[in-house]
């Protein structure tokens, strides 16, 4: 297999999901093969749990992995209860939240059959039990200095302390979710936003050899510039996993494999572990990993005063001219993009104070400035104040 060959396969599954397993695969030229993605992660959380179905596409070509519709899927678990789950779209199929929830010292096994009309085949993976996890000790910041188009600015380094008195959980991984409050200093159209982000990347740990099976200093993010996540209010939600051996071997693997895409050679994906097999066929090779977990959410609050380069607004252009024909030369609209003879550059209205005495809008170089939901990619950020945000923190 050439290593441009390889190096797409390995993308298709990414871009499927981090929580994908490749197994080994020589295609044959000529013949369309293709493989049975599984993503399902059961938890002890209120709310739905999901598994993700799709088929693999062959390495020739440039498709994304089609989602796998149709299917009975379904959950038991060592008391010999069954958990159906209902498809709703796209290849994804979800638990009924009012029915089931994962219980820590059960052990569960997902089930699969595909509806097709030539080929109906099961699928199973192996019982894993959930191992309960213990809750998160401390999650804290420390400030750190920097330096900025050639200035000084303060960023931060968030760590994780936390340890099982229990000593029965010794694998953890962890999972994130930033939140973060936009804020423009002048009264624009939309003035506050927010912004959240997943986490990226595998953060696993092995404790089977740490004394007191205790974790201190663990780096969890790490933001070097305040600008613009820290410069009002920011919150991350830490999640932390439990694993068992075998699902911690899938992770370690599969980091090092993403860390080592240019050298497939020297670690083929086939020496991932999987947890999923085809009962019809054996030797069939199916890509993913079915998760089962217990879960301890700790959330931290950042408001602090950092040092930090504005470059955000400070390009603002105030033109206050009583007789300027302001509707020949400028939509009235907020945010809209607008040229001005004799300025020789494309500006953005901030604020509007047409009806004034003398009239004057507000104008910016920069689009976000105008409207805080257009900073970044445009649908990044929001108006709408999470659930979670208060004010007072």
């Amino acid at each position: 297999m050439r290593i441009k060959d390889k190096q797409k396969l390995l993308v298709s599954i990414i871009l499927f999901s981090l929580s994908s397993c490749i197994a080994e695969y020589t295609p044959d030229a000529g013949k369309e093969k293709t493989l049975l993605l599984v993503e399902g992660l059961i938890t002890d959380q209120p709310g739905i749990n999901t598994v993700r179905l799709a088929r693999s596409i062959p390495l020739w070509d440039k498709k994304l992995a089609e989602p796998l519709k149709g299917c009975t899927v379904w959950l038991s678990d060592d008391m010999e209860n069954i958990y159906y789950l209902k498809e709703t779209n796209n290849g994804i199929y979800i638990t009924d939240s009012a029915t089931f929830k994962g219980e820590a010292g059960r052990k569960y096994t997902l089930h699969i059959r595909t509806n097709y009309v030539l080929e109906n085949h099961s699928y199973e993976s192996l019982p894993s039990e959930m191992i309960a996890v213990p809750p998160v000790d401390s999650i804290y910041y420390e400030k750190e200095t920097h330096v900025y188009n050639e200035s000084e600015v303060e960023g931060c380094s968030i760590y994780l302390d936390t340890h099982d008195p229990s000593d029965i959980c010794k694998f953890y991984r962890w999972k994130y979710i930033e939140t973060w409050e936009i804020r423009l200093d002048h009264d624009a159209l939309n003035k506050v936003c927010w912004r959240s982000e997943n986490s990226q990347g595998i953060f696993i740990k092995n404790t089977s050899i740490l004394s007191g099976n205790r974790i201190t200093r663990l780096p969890v993010q790490s933001i070097p510039d305040p600008l613009d996540r820290l410069t009002v209010k920011y919150s991350i939600l830490v999640n932390q996993y439990s694993l068992n051996e075998n699902e911690y071997l899938y992770w370690d693997r599969l980091k090092n494999t993403l860390d080592q895409v240019g050298g497939l050679y020297d670690l083929i994906p086939a020496f991932i572990p999987n947890n999923i097999y085809c009962i019809e066929d054996p030797n069939e090779k199916i890509l993913g990993y079915f998760s089962v977990s217990a879960v301890s959410p700790r959330r931290l609050f950042i408001k602090d005063n950092f040092k930090y380069f504005d470059e955000s607004c400070i390009s603002n252009i105030k033109f206050g001219l009583p007789k300027f024909d302001w509707s020949s030369q400028l939509s009235p609209t907020y945010g809209m993009d607008t040229s001005i003879a004799g300025l020789n550059a494309t500006v953005w209205v901030a604020e509007d104070h047409t009806d004034e005495d003398p009239p004057y809008r507000v104008l910016v170089y920069k689009r976000w400035c105008s409207d805080c939901t257009k900073k970044g990619i445009i649908g990044q950020y929001g108006t709408v104040k999470p659930s979670f945000w208060d004010d007072d923190n």
